[in-house]
C-alpha cells in the first residue's frame, strides 16, 4: 500500500509542473516591472526619486522571493531563489537602475528557462482584429492613439499607461505586454483579458506595442530589414516577441532599432515568410549556442542548443520522419550529443565543429522538407504507423488489466478502467483543439509530459509485473483468492486502475495527437484520416484476439505471460521516459556507440541504459523472490 501511495503522490505532483508555469508568468511580470519602473524610483546616484515608487519596487522584490519559494521544485529553483535575494539586496541598497534592471532581466530569463511557457504566437497575429479589439476594449481608458487619455481615464489612480512614452516603451517587450493583457495588473483598473483567445491577446499586444514607434519610421525599418545584420538580431517571431527595443538598440543603434521595431510590429508576418520551408530557427539557435559557448556562457549555450531542438527541429520532426526517417534519427542524435558536449565543458572548437557538421546535415533535411505538402502515400504510412505503435503500447496494458479483472471475476470494476481510457481519449481531443487553435504547446512541456507519464507508468508496471509473477507460481492464485477475495480491489484500488488507464492511454494519445497536428498541416488530409482508420481497425483486431485467447489460458500461464509483458513494458517505458526528460534538458545525456531501437524504448545514452538495467535488475530480483517463496 505504501508503494501505491508513493506512485499516486508522483501522479498528483506531476500537474504541479504545469501549474508552476502559470505562477512563473506572474513572477516574471513582477520582474519585468522592476526592470522597467525602478528607474523612476531611484536615480543613478542612488537617491530615492519617488518614495512611493521605491516602496512598490521593494514590495515587488519581496513578492518575487515568496513566489519563487512556492514554485514546483526543479534543479534550478535554489539558484533562482538565491538570485532573487541578490535582487532584493540591490534594491535595499538603492543600486543604480542599470544594475537592478540587469539583475531583474537575468532572473526573468532563468525563470522562463526553468518553467517554460510559449514566448510568442504560433503564427503571425491578425492585426486588423487586434486593432478592432483595442478600439472596443482599450481605447476607453488608453485613448484611441494610446496616450492614456481615454474618456474613462479621468479620476483613475494610477492613471492609464501612456503607450506612446518612448522611455517606458523601449524597455517593454511584446511578451511583457501580452502578460499584462492576459493577467491584468493588481492595484490598477487594468483587468485581465484571459477570456479572449490566445491569438487575440497576442494581436492586442502587437497593436499596443506600435504606439511609441510611429508610422513615419516604418519605411526606414523596411529598408533596414533587408540587411543581414538585422536578420541576425531578430531571427524569428520568438525573438521579436521577447526582445525589448532597448536590447535591440545595443546591437543596431537607437534610431535603427526603433525603425525596425516600428516596421516589424506592424508586419510580423515577414519573419515567417523569411524562414518558411526551412530550418532557419534551428540554424540561428545553433549559431547562438556557439557564440555563447566561446564567450564562456555555458548555460546560455545550453539553452540555445535545447531551443534549437525543441522549438526548431521537433515541430518538423514528424514530417521528416515520414520523408526520411534515417536522416531524422541522425539529426536527433547529433543534437543530443551536442547538448551533452556543451554540458560536459568540451573545448569550444569541438562544439563549433559539431555545429558545423549539424548545419551541413540540416541542408539535406531542408531539401527533404522542400515540398511543403506530404504525398498521400507517405501521409498514410506516417499516420498508420504512429497510431499503431503508440496505440499498441497502451492497448497491451489496458487489455492486460481487463483480462486480469475477468480472471478474478471482478467485472464490476471494469467501468473504472473503461472510464479512465475514455477520459484520456477526450483529453486527447482537447489537446488537439488547444494545440491547433489556441496555443503552441512548448517543446519542453511536451517532453516533460511524456517523460513523467512514461516513468509513472513504468513504476506501476514494475510493481504489477512482480505481483503477477508471484501469482503465477503453483497455488499462489488460489491462495490469494481464498484469503483476500473480500478485500481485493476495493474502491481505492478501482480508482487507482482508473488513474493507471488514464495515464498510459493519455501519454500515447498526447504523442500521437502532436504528430497528427504536424502531419495534418502538410496536406493530404484524406490520407491521414485513412491511415488513422486503418490503425484503429488493426488495434481493434489485436484487442479482440488478445481478449479472446486470454480467456482460454490456464490461470498460471496467463499470469506468467502477463508478468513478462508488464516487465517488458516497464523497461521500455523507463527508456522512453528518460529519453523524453533528456530532450527537455531535465537530465543530461551521454551518448553510447550503440544502435537505437525506438520500438522497444532503447536510446543509446548512458543514463537511459543505467535506468533500464536498474529496472531489469529489480524485476529479476522480484521474480527470484517469488520463486523462492513458492518453493518454501
Amino acid at each position: 500500500m505504501m508503494r501505491l501511495r508513493s506512485l499516486l503522490a508522483l501522479l498528483l505532483l506531476w500537474p504541479l509542473m504545469s501549474l508552476a508555469a502559470g505562477d512563473a508568468q506572474t513572477t516574471w511580470r513582477l520582474l519585468d516591472y522592476i526592470a522597467v519602473d525602478y528607474a523612476g524610483a531611484v536615480d543613478k546616484s542612488g537617491n530615492v526619486a519617488d518614495a512611493a515608487e521605491y516602496a512598490e519596487m521593494s514590495e515587488f522584490a519581496d513578492s518575487v522571493n515568496r513566489q519563487l519559494g512556492t514554485l514546483a521544485t526543479t534543479p534550478a529553483q535554489p539558484t533562482l531563489v538565491q538570485d532573487a535575494q541578490g535582487l532584493k539586496s540591490a534594491i535595499d541598497a538603492k543600486a543604480d537602475p542599470d544594475t537592478v534592471a540587469k539583475l531583474a532581466r537575468a532572473l526573468g530569463a532563468k525563470l522562463l528557462e526553468a518553467y517554460p511557457v510559449p514566448l510568442s504566437p504560433k503564427a503571425a497575429p491578425d492585426l486588423e482584429k487586434g486593432l478592432a479589439q483595442y478600439a472596443t476594449l482599450c481605447a476607453g481608458c488608453h485613448g484611441s492613439s494610446g496616450h492614456g487619455d481615454g474618456q474613462l481615464a479621468a479620476g483613475m489612480d494610477p492613471p492609464p499607461v501612456d503607450f506612446t512614452a518612448i522611455d517606458r516603451a523601449r524597455e517593454r517587450s511584446i511578451f511583457a505586454l501580452y502578460q499584462v493583457i492576459s493577467q491584468g495588473l493588481e492595484g490598477t483598473a487594468m483587468p485581465s483579458f484571459a477570456q479572449l483567445p490566445d491569438t487575440e491577446r497576442w494581436a492586442l499586444a502587437f497593436i499596443v506595442g506600435q504606439f511609441a514607434f510611429p508610422q513615419g519610421q516604418v519605411e526606414a525599418g523596411a529598408r533596414l530589414w533587408q540587411q543581414a545584420s538585422t536578420h541576425e538580431a531578430i531571427p524569428d517571431l520568438a525573438a521579436l516577441a521577447t526582445l525589448t527595443p532597448a536590447t535591440l538598440e545595443a546591437r543596431l543603434g537607437a534610431e535603427q532599432a526603433r525603425a525596425v521595431t516600428a516596421y516589424l510590429r506592424r508586419d510580423p508576418s515577414v519573419l515567417l515568410r523569411s524562414t518558411e520551408g526551412s530550418l532557419q530557427l534551428v540554424r540561428d539557435r545553433l549559431e547562438q549556442a556557439v557564440v555563447a559557448y566561446r564567450a564562456g556562457e555555458r548555460d546560455t549555450a545550453s539553452q540555445a542548443a535545447v531551443s534549437a531542438y525543441l522549438d526548431g527541429f521537433e515541430p518538423v520532426e514528424p514530417i521528416l520522419a515520414v520523408k526520411n526517417p534515417e536522416l531524422m534519427r541522425t539529426l536527433e542524435m547529433a543534437m543530443t550529443e551536442l547538448r551533452g558536449r556543451i554540458s560536459a565543458g568540451a573545448p569550444a572548437d569541438e562544439v563549433a565543429g559539431r555545429v558545423k557538421e549539424l548545419q551541413s546535415r540540416l541542408g539535406a533535411a531542408e531539401q527533404a522538407l522542400k515540398d511543403s505538402s506530404a504525398d498521400a502515400g507517405s501521409a498514410f504510412v506516417g499516420a498508420f504507423t504512429i497510431l499503431l505503435r503508440e496505440g499498441l503500447e497502451a492497448l497491451l496494458i489496458v487489455v492486460a488489466i481487463i483480462a486480469f479483472l475477468r480472471k478474478a471475476g471482478r467485472t464490476e470494476v471494469l467501468p473504472y478502467v473503461h472510464a479512465g481510457t475514455g477520459v484520456a481519449l477526450l483529453a486527447g481531443v482537447a489537446t488537439w483543439g488547444v494545440a491547433t487553435y489556441l496555443i503552441d504547446i512548448s517543446g519542453a512541456s511536451r517532453e516533460l509530459t511524456e517523460g513523467v507519464a512514461a516513468l509513472f507508468a513504468a513504476a506501476v508496471l514494475l510493481f504489477v509485473g512482480i505481483w503477477m509473477h508471484g501469482k503465477s507460481q503453483a497455488g499462489a492464485w488460489q491462495r490469494y483468492v481464498k484469503e483476500q477475495i473480500g478485500a481485493a480491489l476495493s474502491r481505492r484500488s478501482a480508482w487507482f486502475l482508473f488513474l493507471l488507464a488514464f495515464v498510459v492511454v493519455y501519454r500515447e494519445v498526447f504523442e500521437t495527437i502532436l504528430f497528427y497536428v504536424a502531419l495534418w498541416s502538410q496536406g493530404a488530409e484524406r490520407a491521414v484520416i485513412a491511415g488513422a482508420v486503418a490503425a484503429v481497425a488493426a488495434l481493434a483486431v489485436i484487442a479482440w484476439l488478445m481478449l479472446r485467447y486470454s480467456r482460454k489460458l490456464p490461470v498460471g500461464t496467463f499470469f506468467t505471460i502477463s508478468a513478462v509483458l508488464m516487465a517488458i513494458l516497464a523497461v521500455m517505458l523507463t527508456g522512453k521516459g528518460i529519453a523524453a526528460l533528456q530532450e527537455a534538458n531535465m537530465i543530461s545525456a551521454r551518448l553510447l556507440d550503440l544502435p537505437r531501437f525506438d520500438w522497444i524504448g532503447f536510446y543509446p545514452t548512458l543514463q537511459g541504459l543505467v535506468a533500464q538495467v536498474a529496472c531489469t535488475l529489480v524485476l529479476a530480483a522480484g521474480f527470484a523472490y517469488n520463486r523462492r517463496q513458492a518453493v518454501a
